[in-house]
């Protein structure tokens, strides 16, 4: 399909600066074509008026656990460990992998209607995971949660599972990582084995790290050093890694991850929330490591709304730093895009470019909210609630267009997600 995006404001990056303009778009089948200069003998099958509108690079969630949308409120005001062991663990016990396809279901609803066109995510069941993302139509990236000790069978069935989804699964708009869920329920020698089998199979890993103040405290008790030392002497930094939190790391910590080149998913709501703590950001990024920014589930965050995480990760450290230069609206609109698509190795996503995959989020700027148009980058970060959103491109198809998903039966996804909790939390 080719399509034509005709005379929108577009945010472009280059090299350090990131800017707005006015364009037309040119989209030929899943790739940006060209821009400003029409190709030749190209002729659009669908025109996309651009007036009052803002085009932006579909933003990417780099941390989440989609089929715990079910969750939405149902354990919050919770300590950390009560939340995990005493409310969500007993519920997600009865979970079938029914009920994970209708709550992966209704996180891709949500993730398109706010802008979101790719996110990276973390599961119990795969195969309900890569049929809802397949029947939305939506990008992601997979891991199989890995839960293990040595060579035991319930760790070896898990990489397993994550294994065949990766040899198996024929959907363009799905990759994959590993995904050992974090070191206080992974052992060394199951770290790495997943390190082993990540290294043949040329991917990287995703994990959960220096979350809460209980882990830290846990983990140097065992070991004597921190998660991130830990993680560092089992070998799997020696893989690519994206690391969610990274909540409570010092500057021993800081300087390993920038040494391998490790990536950092911040997600400040949900850290919030559960009360353990703020990430420090501005030392990372002083460092040079890849931040991006991740919603982590809806289960302790509520919400996987990105422009929200972005708003937060900007005025939190702001806060926390007492001063108001750290994480600037362009900085954070690169966590959420250009850095993210690096983290998940894919340096066609993230930009509109010449080129680039189309993956293009277009917002409805004719609203109080982005009026007056002062400063579009700035409204992105500081004004913006998401819902703005009005046609998403994920791939070169239009998944959204004037705010309708027109692959999804919506109110049945509510429907069923509805019926998993009557059943479940009786």
């Amino acid at each position: 399909m080719k399509i034509k995006i005709e005379k929108i404001k577009a945010l472009f990056y280059k090299e350090k600066d990131i800017y707005i303009k006015e364009c037309d778009i040119y989209i030929n089948d899943n790739k940006i074509e060209a821009i400003d200069t029409e190709p030749e003998n190209f002729h659009a099958d669908k025109i996309i008026k651009g007036k009052n509108k803002l085009a932006i690079p579909g933003l990417i969630n780099a941390h989440t656990h989609a089929y715990m949308s079910v969750f939405r409120n149902i354990a919050d005001d919770l300590s950390f460990d009560n939340w995990l062991f005493g409310r969500i663990t007993p519920l997600e016990d009865k979970l079938v992998a029914e009920d994970m396809y209708w709550g992966t279901m209704l996180a891709c609803i949500e993730m398109i209607k706010t802008g979101t066109t790719c996110f990276v995510d973390m599961n119990m069941s795969m195969d309900a995971v890569i049929k809802a993302v397949s029947d939305v139509g939506m990008r992601a990236v997979l891991s199989r949660g890995l839960v293990g000790e040595g060579n035991n069978e319930g760790g070896r069935i898990r990489l397993e599972e994550n294994m065949n989804a990766f040899m198996n699964c024929k959907n363009d708009n799905i990759s994959f990582l590993l995904g050992p869920h974090a070191p206080y329920t992974c052992d060394c020698e199951y770290l790495k084995i997943v390190t082993e089998t990540a290294k043949k199979n040329n991917l990287g890993v995703t994990i959960h790290l220096s979350e809460s103040q209980n882990e830290i405290e846990n983990i140097k008790k065992a070991y004597g050093i921190s998660p991130i030392e830990l993680m560092n002497e089992a070998g799997l930094f020696d893989v690519p890694v994206l690391a969610a939190h990274c909540v409570w790391i010092d500057d021993n910590d800081i300087e390993i991850m920038q040494k391998k080149n490790v990536s950092v998913a911040t997600n400040p709501k949900s850290n919030l929330k559960l009360a353990n703590g703020i990430a420090p950001l501005n030392k990372m990024y002083e460092k040079g490591i890849n931040i991006t920014i991740g919603t982590d589930g809806a289960a302790s965050n509520n919400s996987l709304n990105m422009f929200s995480e972005m708003n937060y990760t900007a005025l939190i450290h702001k806060g926390m730093t007492h001063d108001p230069t750290v994480m600037s609206a362009g900085d954070i609109l690169k966590f959420a895009t250009k850095n993210a698509a690096k983290a998940i190795g894919n340096n066609r996503l993230g930009e509109i470019k010449e080129g680039m995959i189309a993956d293009i989020t277009v917002l409805d700027i004719d609203c109080p909210q982005f009026t007056p148009q002062n400063n579009l980058v700035s409204a992105l970060v500081y004004s913006a609630t998401g819902y703005e959103t009005d046609t998403v491109i994920i791939n070169g198809k239009i998944l959204m267009e004037n705010k309708i998903i027109t692959s999804v039966d919506t109110e049945r996804v509510y429907a069923e997600c509805a019926k998993v909790i009557e059943r479940i939390d009786r």
